[in-house]
């Protein structure tokens, strides 16, 4: 090993869409390489959102530890910059006991920012976050959902470039930083995403569009079967209003009905196919635009195993 290698510690990452089997092989690999594991998934982060987010079950991770996962309730806010220096730290942890580190999800943002930092500038106003995510979402029901990048193009045409129109988050984001005086760009110029305090092998799981469409539906079915409906009715019973962040991701919003009388698990389970399905499609075409990634077949563990083997002995 290099002392530049041995100055900066490895770091295997398991990511990939919704239902490409993130979860499975993440352990696999922390078993067989001595490691633990850091969460990745936004939504995986807030506590009693179990079955709905297809959590790590009690079994596994008793088999392996799992870090950032049950960390705050659906209510609390739950940033980008909180789970840098969170997951961060659970990795420095990690390392000093001697062991691996696996982070494993499907949230670019909370796998870049743990990669490369986040953008330094204007701190996050939540007042005008929160009208700006009322604004797109009042503009997707209106069939217009590029309303918000439109904006940021005339604001700001080259974070506009960079940034996909689906990509609410950092569209939002990059208009924060314009509304309070900055640039999203000058700020990406000025940072140049230098804080990388690891070496980092970056596995994209990607059986195949057809192969993913059939993993997502049976999940869909799964969880549901599993319980959803359930959980979205005790978390209703707790007070967390479908109104939460959390409670308006996939499986979730499409259950607010069903609870509320207003529509039928049949109903509910078509459109959490769809939307997964196309969840899933935003998340490839971003995940193609990493330039470290490097795709591997799920369905293949032995040349999974053997590249991560290559990558920690380099």
């Amino acid at each position: 090993m290099s002392p530049a290698s041995a100055e900066r510690p490895p770091v295997v990452v398991v990511g990939g869409p919704t239902a490409a089997g993130k979860t499975r092989v993440a352990i696999d690999l922390a078993l067989r390489f001595d490691g633990e594991i850091v969460n990745a998934d936004s939504v995986q982060v807030y506590r009693h959102l179990d079955v709905g987010t297809a959590k790590p079950t009690a079994e596994e991770r008793a088999r392996v530890p799992h870090h950032l996962i049950d960390v705050v309730e659906p209510d609390v806010p739950y940033s980008a910059g909180r789970y840098l220096r969170e997951a961060r730290a659970a990795a420095r942890r990690i390392h000093e006991r001697g062991r691996r580190v696996v982070l494993a999800g499907g949230t670019g943002l909370y796998v870049r920012a743990f990669l490369e930092g986040l953008l330094p500038g204007a701190a996050s106003d939540l007042e005008l976050r929160a009208r700006l995510e009322a604004e797109d979402a009042e503009a997707r029901v209106a069939g217009d959902p590029g309303r918000l990048h439109r904006r940021l193009e005339s604001l700001d045409p080259e974070a506009a470039a960079r940034i996909h129109p689906s990509d609410a988050r950092r569209v939002i984001r990059a208009l924060e930083i314009c509304a309070l005086g900055g640039s999203a760009s000058e700020a990406r110029r000025r940072h140049a995403f230098a804080d990388r305090p690891y070496r980092a092998l970056q596995l994209v799981l990607d059986p195949g569009r057809e192969e993913l469409d059939r993993r997502i539906d049976a999940r869909c079915a799964r969880i549901l079967e599993a319980g959803l409906l359930q959980e979205v009715r005790a978390l209703r019973a707790r007070g967390f209003g479908p109104e939460l962040r959390p409670l308006q991701s996939i499986g979730y919003r499409h259950l607010h009905a069903v609870v509320d009388g207003l529509d039928t698990l049949a109903n509910a389970l078509d459109a959490m196919r769809r939307d997964t399905r196309r969840f899933a499609r935003r998340q490839r075409t971003w995940l193609r635009s990493v330039r470290e990634a490097v795709g591997v077949d799920p369905r293949r563990p032995d040349s999974i195993f053997a590249r991560v083997e290559a990558f920690l002995a380099a």
